[in-house]
């Protein structure tokens, strides 16, 4: 961004000698990945220096988006009668490659603990990649008849793959912080495909209330979970084109119950496999808002999970930091009565500085005082969206904020909305596609008639993966690979992360 003082900055110069100003000013859309990597260093997200790729430190500031965001899944987990609970990450062997096709699926991105000091063990110990295998196993006790069931639990806890990728922060990692894993267990196959629904109904209400667009697709067979009769995947699609797997819904069906042994008693006291369920999201989900939300200037905060919603700026005159430095306290009370979570920023910066600081990390509102506001009793204030300032009556400080976050979260769904409907386009055919499509435009459908090998051509033919479908969405076209028109649906595609 263009290297301007603010009108009130020449007052905050007896401050500092030495200028510490943090600019920022890159494309998004041009830059994406420049613009990812800087944005959450200087938006106090995460310390990327750590010398094991894939891996992070959190800064207080990110960690606090972090959790706030994670405190919203635990409450609908909680309010949908999930329980919350806690699995061991140390998984011997024997137990991880008890289900075929999930040791296949995972071996290869699993790490491996072998030796405890100078000591060999006598069986390896896999290290979480997810949790089925560990869950599964120590549950067998808990389900005895049909009363045991639905069990539904949940925990949040550290994750590990061999990432093989490029790796990025929150977005493709090697250690996932706060992964929440859901598992539950039924009596029955309709049960299984109910919670399928409500999983989805919850993921939605979740990525509604983030503000992060997506669509909700069934990934073909030959893309399915390892183990899994069917996955629901929930996706979106980040700024520079790519799409990006929110979070996946998992019917097992019984297949794990029967590796594990997984039974109950039913209601005629024979013996019966569990159906079970599984999804699951991370910090992938913060990743997603911060790009999605943040401009050329830096990161916006969704005021829901603003670790800051005000910061307040003191604009000091010789002799008048005192009195600033009082006025500053007195609304910072006032705001933080209405549950506000506010900063005095009066650290011996200039105020340009603070300014570029503070819209760098996306707090939703900035305001500024100093002696002119305190002589006429008002504030000024900046909200982060659309870079607007506005002059109130100080006593109008907390209505007026309250609303703000309101009007704030209210604009960033207009954006968010129309963004994503430019993002996922629509062909009838793949010479259409190829004549219209660029990488950076997102997801794309095509009229697909449902079978593999149709599917599987159209993947080759246009060289993108596939994402998934929606089922129930028949459209009137013709099959883009065979010509057929019957039952047709739309097979999503797209680059991923």
């Amino acid at each position: 961004m263009p290297n301007l003082k603010s009108p009130n900055e020449a007052l905050s110069r007896s401050e500092a000698s030495t200028s510490t100003k943090v600019t920022f000013s890159i494309d998004k859309i041009k830059n994406f990945s420049e613009w990812y990597d800087r944005a959450l260093d200087v938006g106090d997200i995460i310390d990327a220096r750590y010398p094991v790729k894939g891996m992070y430190i959190w800064r207080p500031y990110g960690f606090r988006a972090l959790r706030e965001m994670m405190s919203v899944m635990r409450e609908i987990m909680d309010r949908t009668g999930h329980k919350e609970t806690y699995f061991p990450m140390l998984i011997p062997e024997s137990i991880f490659g008890k289900e075929r096709d999930f040791l296949k699926g995972f071996k290869g991105e699993a790490y491996i603990v072998t030796q405890a000091g100078n000591d060999s063990l006598t069986e390896k110990l896999y290290v979480r990649p997810t949790s089925e295998t560990v869950i599964y196993e120590s549950v067998k006790p808990w389900i005895r008849s049909e009363t045991d069931l639905p069990l539904k639990l949940y925990q949040v806890v550290n994750m590990y793959r061999h990432e093989t990728k490029q790796t990025r922060p929150m977005l493709r990692l090697r250690e996932v912080v706060e992964f929440k894993e859901a598992h539950t267990f039924h009596a029955t196959a309709e049960e299984a495909d109910r919670q399928i629904r409500e999983g989805v109904a919850a993921y939605s209400e979740f990525f509604d209330r983030m503000l992060i667009p997506y669509i909700v697709v069934r990934t073909p067979s030959w893309d399915t979970f390892a183990g899994a009769v069917y996955n629901i995947d929930i996706m979106s699609v980040m700024p520079d084109g790519k799409a990006l797997e929110l979070a996946s819904v998992i019917n097992l069906g019984d297949k794990f119950a029967k590796a594990f042994g997984l039974t109950y008693r039913n209601k005629n006291n024979k013996e019966s496999y569990v159906h079970q369920t599984c999804y699951g999201i991370s910090e992938r989900e913060l990743g997603a808002m911060l790009a999605v939300h943040g401009d050329n200037r830096g990161l916006i905060m969704l005021p829901s999970i603003a670790p800051i919603h005000v910061v307040i700026v003191p604009i000091f005159k010789r002799g008048s930091e005192d009195a600033v430095k009082r006025a500053a306290e007195n609304v910072k009370g006032m705001l933080e009565k209405q549950k506000l979570r506010v900063e005095i920023d009066d650290k011996p910066k200039g105020v340009g500085d603070k300014f570029y600081e503070w819209e760098a990390k996306g707090v939703p509102v900035r305001i500024e005082l100093g002696l002119k506001e305190i002589e006429r009793g008002e504030l000024v204030i900046f909200r982060r969206d659309t870079l607007k300032k506005e002059t109130i009556k100080a006593k109008d400080a907390p209505k007026r904020v309250l609303a703000l976050m309101d009007e704030i979260t209210k604009t960033l769904k207009e954006r968010v909305d129309e963004y994503f409907k430019s993002r996922i386009l629509h062909f009838l055919t793949v010479g259409e596609l190829k004549k219209h499509y660029t990488e950076r435009k997102g997801l794309v459908g095509l009229p697909w008639c449902g079978d593999e090998k149709c599917g599987r051509k159209l993947e080759e033919e246009i060289g993108i993966p596939t994402v998934g479908f929606v089922p129930e969405k028949h459209i009137d076209a013709a099959c883009a690979a065979c010509g057929r028109r019957d039952n047709t649906i739309e097979m999503y595609f797209g680059r991923t992360y």
